[in-house]
Parts: structure tokens; sequence; C-alpha cells
């Protein structure tokens, strides 16, 4: 996969800083504005919707890729789809539901295994804004039998719910082992509980997966609810969502719907065990279709971005939002299936139910697997660009999770995105205006009475004088702009079109009322 290029990156790696006499690098700014300008050239909502759903060479490329993991891991059935503005834009079934059987169809059923935890999250997370639990309890305010855990040493945190959403609790990470607690009854769960656990390590120390964990979480909504967390989840969220083929108990998927889980042992397929519904399903148990997950997904996105008007879904929106909130356990890795020359690299968080990290070219995102005796999930968000994209497979621990991020940057490469304008503050624009004046004279004349008190102190206006007639040397004047990239309601990335160049740069207003500029800085691109 090749990297996509920013026209403008190379102007701004280095910025010129109001405080500084000297250009000096400001990294985080030019990530913030090589990211603000990317919003600035797309498509709006109604550019992206007069365009056709998925561009072909979008779409041959996306098919190209999930052929691609057919070669390299061959699986019976795989379903993928493409969601934007809420609907399927582009969807494709290859294989069969069961060896020598139907094929694969939008309603057959999956278990998508590690992906249920969203559910399960979202569930914590609407029980929290019921009044009925705080995340900063102790999960064994929820659940009693905790109450007795010996922790690996004096000064261990005892665990709150929020740790185990973020699998930092201090538990082993258990797969494939939680996989086959499936079928676990709750009062041989209770008992298990009560009996303790082993520690990996001290609680809120860092990140360890942990079926386990999640689990837990699932007894805490049964407690919490007042109703099994199967019940809870599906009457309280799928059901509102419309999501009527989905469902934790696989005796209830109808005859020839189901693809059953293979794994290929001795140059053969060989069926999996059905496991059947257990108190370990709030990890890994939900059994659904592209159809109906296609719904939970556009209900995601649906909560980006954050606007005013009423609610909609199962959900508040800034309650979803939540979800991409990490702790600050980082893992830092490249992107998959990326080429030789992809100096993307991502910055990997775990939300709640999902994992998080800005990408370079999609922006924020969240995604999980599931991996399951006899399947294989993957999912990937990009909120602020409202699409995702998913794909299920019926052979064991074969998500197909490289051609899914690949779906994605196909679409975005093309423009066939749903970018949302971030509103303007009226205020930017008249900074910029004076900014400019300011510019066009020479002097910081043009914008007094707009300037914080930081302002002068951290260049005099002698040397701002100075910085204006070094960047005219390079560009000369400036006589119009680009639309302005806000990157937040005080912030701004702006582009001014002048006679031998362009100038890059940054407004940035201070908390004060009213809000004046606390820094101006400038990134000269000469031709």
């Amino acid at each position: 996969m090749r990297m996509l290029r920013d026209p403008r990156r190379s102007a701004l790696a280095t910025l010129v800083d109001s405080r500084a006499p000297n250009p000096v690098k400001l990294v985080n700014f030019v990530n913030l504005t090589i990211l603000a300008a990317l919003l600035a050239t797309a498509p709006s909502p109604a550019a992206a919707q007069s365009q056709p759903p998925v561009p072909p060479a979008a779409a041959t490329e996306i098919g190209d890729a999930f052929a691609r993991f057919q070669q390299r891991t061959p699986v019976p059935g795989l379903v993928y789809a493409v969601v934007r503005e809420g609907k399927i834009v582009l969807s494709e079934r290859q294989g069969v539901q069961t060896i020598g059987g139907a094929p694969v169809a939008l309603d057959t059923r999956f278990r998508i295994a590690s992906m249920s935890k969203a559910f399960t999250a979202l569930a914590i997370l609407k029980l929290r804004d019921e009044g009925r639990l705080a995340l900063d309890d102790l999960a064994e305010k929820h659940i009693s039998e905790m109450r007795g855990w010996k922790y690996p040493t004096s000064d261990s945190p005892r665990i709150r719910i929020r740790d185990l959403l973020a699998h930092v609790g201090g538990f082993v990470t258990d797969d494939p082992w939680g996989d086959r607690q499936q079928v676990l009854g709750e009062a041989e769960f209770t008992r298990m509980i009560a009996a303790g656990v082993p520690w990996s390590r001290t609680g809120q120390s860092q990140h360890e997966y942990s079926n386990f964990g999640y689990a837990l979480l699932g007894r805490i909504v049964t407690n919490a609810s007042g109703r099994p967390y199967q019940a809870y989840i599906r009457d309280t969220i799928m059901r509102p969502l419309g999501m009527a083929d989905t469902t934790y108990d696989i005796a209830q998927v109808p005859k020839g719907k189901l693809a059953l889980g293979y794994r290929w042992e001795n140059e053969a397929w060989v069926e999996e065990p059905s496991m059947r519904d257990g108190a370990f399903g709030a990890m890994g148990g939900v059994i659904t279709t592209a159809t109906d997950y296609a719904k939970w997904v556009a209900f995601l996105l649906s909560a980006w971005p954050s606007r005013d008007g009423a609610e909609t879904g199962p959900v508040k929106r800034a309650t979803v939002r939540e979800m991409a909130q990490g702790l600050n356990f980082v893992r830092i890795a490249q992107r998959p299936g990326n080429a030789e020359d992809d100096h993307c690299v991502h910055a990997i968080a775990y939300g709640m139910g999902m994992r998080v990290t800005p990408d370079c070219h999609l922006g924020l995102t969240l995604s999980h697997g599931g991996g399951y005796p006899g399947y294989g999930s993957f999912v990937v968000l990009a909120p602020e660009l409202g699409i995702a994209a998913f794909g299920f497979a019926n052979r064991t621990y074969q998500a197909p999770s490289v051609p899914v991020w690949q779906s994605l940057w196909a679409m975005a490469r093309a423009g066939a995105t749903a970018k949302y304008a971030k509103p303007l503050n009226p205020l930017l624009t008249q900074m910029q205006d004076a900014a400019r004046a300011a510019y066009a004279a020479g002097t910081l004349v043009p914008l007094e009475g707009r300037l914080a008190m930081n302002f002068r102190l951290d260049r005099s206006d002698a040397n701002w004088a100075k910085e204006f007639a070094r960047i005219k040397g390079l560009v000369g004047d400036c006589p119009t702009a680009e639309p302005l990239a806000p990157t937040g309601n005080l912030s701004t990335a702006f582009r001014w079109n002048c006679a031998r160049g362009k100038l890059d740069g940054q407004i940035l207003l201070a908390p004060t009322n009213p809000p004046t500029i606390q820094a101006l800085r400038f990134a000269p691109q000469p031709n």
C-alpha cells in the first residue's frame, strides 16, 4: 500500500513560531496542519453523495485485496462490506456456508467473536448513563465474589470497571483458553470468580488483553441491569437498531442460515464444535449477519461529528464517542499490509471495546478483530470520514484484517468518503483578515486590539517587522487566500496564495473572553 502524499507536507516541515527569532520545527503542529489540510481539500457530503457509491477503481482495488487474502489463507466462506452514510455501499459474498452447501449471503450468520466486546462496552456505558454504575466503581461492588480476592502486592489497586474495559486489570492474556469458555454456565462462572485468579501483573500498570475481564463485565451488566447481559444488550441496543437476526444463542439461528466454522487440518476442512451460549458470551458470543452488523456500524459512525440536535439512537452520541477514549498504554506498529515505502505507523491504544489509533489517511480509527474456533472477523471505522469496512470468515482465527484496512485506504484515495465540513467560527475569518493586513503592511498595527497579552512578549514588534520582511523575500505579496481549515473552534490552518509561492500557517486563539491571538505561525513555500 503506497502512502498518500500531501502536497503541503514539505512546506510544513519547518514552521516559524511566533515566539522564536528563527524557524523551529514544530512536529505536533505539522501533523495537525497536515490533517487540517486533508480535511479542507475533502469533498463535502453533498459532493460525496453526487459520486458513484464506490468508484470502479476503488471497488476493483478492494476486490483485489480480498482476493489476495483468499490466496494467502483460503476460507470456506467470506462476506465483506463497506458502509457509508448509514448503509452498505459495497459488499461481496464468496464461498459457502458449509462445505458442499449453500453459498454465503448477506443474511448468513457468522460468529464475530471478540468484536462482541464493543456491545458489552457500550452496555456498560449505557448503564452508567442510567445511573446504575460508575466507571470508577470497584468491580467487586457489582460482583460480590471478587471481594475476597488476594491481589499480587500490598499496594495493588483494586480493579475498577474502567480497568476491565481497557484490559488493565492485571489478568493474563487468555487467547485461546478464553474462546473455549463460551459454554461455561453461570453457576460455574460464579465458582470460578469466587476461587480468585492468578495474576500476570499489578493492575493499571500495562495493557494485557483479557477475555476473562470482559466476561466479568458481562456479569456486571447482568447484576446492574437485573437481567441477563444478553437480554439487556438485545433489548436496549440490538433491537432498537433493527438487528433482528443477531443473537448470542446459536440455537436461535434458523436452519440453513449459519456459516459453520472450520479449521484446516491434515489437508482437509474439519468442522469446529458449535458451542452453545454461556457466561463468557460477553467477550465473544455475538452471532450476526452482514446486514445487521452494518446497522451497528452505521449507528456508531452516526455519533460523529458532535452536533446539536435530538438523539435518535439507543445510546447518546457523546457516550458512543467515549468508546474512542484509550488509556495511555500505547503500542507502536506498522500499518497492516503496509508497503516498504509506507512510513505511516499506528500508535494503538485500547479504548472501550475498540482499539483506537490515528491513521495518516483516515484520521481517527476504531478497530477490532474477532478470532474464534471456526471463525475470523475484523472491522475498522473511520468516523471522521463517515466510513467503515468489515469482513467475516468461517475459518479458525483467519480474520481479514489487511483487506479491511486496505478497503478504507482505497475509499480515501478515491475521495469516496463522507467527510464532514468542520464548522468555522466567524472570528477566525476576522483574525485571518487582520493577519493578512498585518503581513501586507509589514507591521502589527492592523492586529491592534486582537493580540493576547503574551504575543508581544514572545516576539517584539520590531522582530515581527523583520519576520514579515524575511517571508516576503521568499514568497512576495499574498493577494488571495484559500478557504480556512479549522482545527477547532479557536484554531485554524490557512494557506495564502503569493506572488512566488504559498504561505501556510496557523492562527491559535487564547482562552480569553473575547478570544485574542496567542500565536501566529508561518511556513513559507516558495516556488
